[in-house]
């Protein structure tokens, strides 16, 4: 598991690989990652959008943005925390992925980054 708090924001990350298939004579490999956030703060915030940086080795880096997570925007009370599931499809057998959650603190009005530690996806073949 990777974390990191970021302004008491803890983010904590657990990747699995979840097999690999062929789509259009290119290998695809499917990872699930599982993504705890929890407010270590003395605030509340709530998780107004995302922002994803997706490195592998054949391709360019990949951004990905938009709001919320997994359709919602969560409010995290001081001691809360939210956990959701999502997934990546990589046509290298490693890569990474990092990024930022933009979050607003609902007693200042304040918007501010919380850091989205870098996590390894890989193959398990490809680390023999």
């Amino acid at each position: 598991m990777i974390q990191q708090v970021t302004k008491g924001i803890r983010v904590s990350v657990e990747t699995k690989y979840e097999g690999s298939f062929i789509k259009n004579n290119v290998p695809n490999h499917a990872f699930r990652y599982l993504i705890t956030i929890e407010n270590e703060s003395n605030e509340i915030v709530q998780l107004i959008s995302r922002h994803w940086e997706i490195k592998e080795s054949k391709k360019p880096i990949q951004i990905i943005e938009g709001p919320g997570v997994v359709g919602k925007k969560p409010i995290l009370k001081s001691g809360q925390k939210v956990k959701y599931e999502s997934g990546c499809i990589l046509i290298s057998p490693t890569g990474a992925m990092k990024g930022f959650y933009s979050m607003i603190n609902h007693t200042s009005a304040a918007e501010f980054k919380v850091e989205i530690p870098v996590f390894q996806m890989d193959v398990p073949y490809s680390l023999n």
